[in-house]
């Protein structure tokens, strides 16, 4: 990420002043015109002093340099700062008082300017957003830090994140302030620990009730006490070693948790639906870490269940132990054609899906193969459960195989349920092939509801087509679903825009589910589809729908 995070202070004697900051350079991209003599002179005879490079000539007044009291100060001039080096894509992260390029100082210095200064958000601490396309956009969060010797016991602070690309610093949002949130409440309960020993020894306030006030003398009795560093404040030995590893693990972490596809066209509904839903974890974990008695292994455990879950929404492979289904070839392989038909079905029409068995891996993996025939936005999952759950909650369900069906699910025509069964063979799958599961389990399907083999949604018939065609590799049946999924969307995009925007009547649906080719054989299926997926819609497009039907309905009355 092409970005850099500095710690800014507000001294009392100078202002605004940057202590400390972290950068990452990219590794040089080899070209022939490199290629010459000087390059390597000039890298050798600089090789091992890189880090002197990153002194203060960035400022290189000696009038400003002058100026720097011990509050101002992080680290001294001489000092070749800290460098960290990632092994993986081979960039450094560089970290010294001042950025090692004199253009990118201004940079630094306006936005720890700004955001101390005239750039403050409702009640001083948080953080804030601001920039433009000429100085670069800071996402800053300031704070405060105990000090019994400052005015009003504490002195003002601010963590900048300066980078040129708006959109991934906005979009990064929930993601830097959950993190930086952390490292600045590590300096404050530090800070505070500091702060409390020293009025326990010599309480400042009673000081200076008793001690005469001269506006005259007034600058003089501050100028003592403003001059105290960040490491005075927190008795850290190791402060700036521990914000380079903070900062530098931010820089690559944040660069690396969103990256860029190259997409053909428009972004589909399941990439809008993602990101909504990415959003409103990311936004959730933020409300759990301000909430008390909430422990940081609660949070870890939310995060990794945040990428677990887009790591199956988005289709990476997910391993898993044991024996488990490969393609819907296989599950279809494994069930039969007729009870591989029947669950389908079910999962086309959004009914809930039952499967109850005692090994969590492999049922786990019959839902990541059934959940590719539907948009994401329709899935409900529990993985795996120890209670029965509602289908307003999920229409996918795992069990474990003491778990009973009540009975209202159990007569409803709106579920299917799947037992797994464990042979003689299960407990020996190690010593045959994992793959031929069907010697292994037995799987019993029931429902309430059973359709008949020729009739059903023209989805279904073509998946059906494709899956039984031996010449078809899995990969190439995986495409045709794409295709047949996004076929069928746009048609639900239609009828949503149609029915619920336009609010047409029920004679002029059927005639656009006739134009649909929606009508016909199966066509009760059809239009049951069409309503289930409807619900898979996301925020985004039907609120650029409502926001485009009422520009229109407004023009005219203009």
């Amino acid at each position: 990420m092409n970005a850099l995070v500095a710690l800014c202070h507000f001294c009392e004697l100078h202002g605004p002043r940057t202590l400390f900051c972290t950068e990452a350079l990219h590794p040089p991209s080899p070209s022939p015109s490199q290629a010459g003599a000087a390059v390597p002179g000039d890298r050798d005879r600089d090789g091992d002093r890189e880090g002197e490079g990153l002194t203060m000539r960035a400022n290189s007044s000696a009038s400003q340099r002058g100026e720097m009291c011990e509050g101002c100060r992080s680290l001294p001039a001489s000092h070749p700062g800290f460098v960290s080096i990632d092994d993986e894509t081979g960039i450094r992260f560089l970290s010294h008082q001042h950025p090692r390029q004199s253009q990118m100082f201004s940079v630094v210095r306006q936005a720890c300017v700004r955001s101390l200064s005239c750039e403050v958000c409702p009640g001083r601490e948080g953080p804030i957003f601001f920039g433009d396309e000429q100085h670069g956009f800071v996402f800053s969060h300031t704070f405060f830090i105990k000090d019994s010797l400052a005015r009003g016991f504490q002195r003002w602070y601010s963590i900048v994140m300066v980078a040129m690309d708006r959109i991934y610093l906005i979009n990064s949002w929930p993601f830097l302030l959950r993190h930086l949130r952390l490292t600045i409440q590590s300096l404050q309960s530090t800070a505070l620990k500091v702060f409390d020993n020293e009025q326990g020894v010599c309480p400042q306030r009673a000081v200076r009730m008793n001690s005469v006030f001269s506006p005259a003398v007034f600058p003089h009795q501050r100028s003592g006490s403003a001059a105290r560093s960040l490491t005075s404040l927190t008795q850290h030995p190791n402060l700036w070693a521990s914000l380079h590893s903070s900062f530098s693990w931010l820089l690559k972490a944040c660069g690396s948790r969103l990256t860029e596809k190259l997409l053909e066209g428009a972004p589909t509904e399941d990439t809008l639906v993602l990101k909504e839903r990415q959003t409103e974890q990311e936004e959730e974990i933020s409300c759990w870490e301000g909430a008390e008695g909430v422990t940081s292994r609660q949070l870890n455990q939310l995060e990794r269940e945040l990428v677990s879950d887009f790591q199956c929404d988005e289709g990476q492979a997910v391993e898993f132990p044991g024996p488990h289904f490969r393609s819907l070839r296989h599950l279809r392989l494994v069930l039969g054609a007729a009870e591989f038909r029947q669950l389908v079905w079910h999962v086309l029409m959004g009914n809930q899906v039952i499967w109850r068995g005692a090994d969590p891996g492999l049922i786990q993996s019959a839902f990541t193969v059934l959940k590719a025939l539907l948009p994401v936005g329709c899935v409900r999952l529990i993985p795996y459960s120890a209670q029965y759950e509602e289908a307003y909650k999920c229409n996918f369900l795992g069990l474990s195989p003491d778990v009973t069906i009540p009975a209202h699910v159990s007569s409803s025509e709106f579920s299917v349920l799947v037992d797994v069964a464990n042979t003689e063979k299960s407990c020996q799958y190690s010593a045959i092939n994992e793959d031929d599961i069907a010697s292994m389990y037995h799987f019993i399907s029931s429902s309430a509801n059973l359709q008949p083999m020729d009739k059903g949604p023209m989805l279904l018939n073509k998946l059906e087509v494709a899956l039984s065609n031996e010449n078809l590799s899995v990969d190439v049946v995986s495409h045709c679903l794409l295709c047949l999924k996004e076929e069928w969307m746009n048609k639900v995009k239609v009828l949503f825009k149609f029915s619920k925007v336009d609010g047409r009547g029920r004679d002029d649906t059927q005639k656009v589910l006739a134009v649909l080719g929606a009508t016909g054989p199966g066509e009760d299926d059809n239009v049951r589809l069409l309503k289930f997926w409807m619900t898979g819609l996301s925020k985004t497009y039907k609120s650029h729908l409502m926001t485009a039907v009422r520009g229109v309905e407004r023009s005219p009355s203009q």
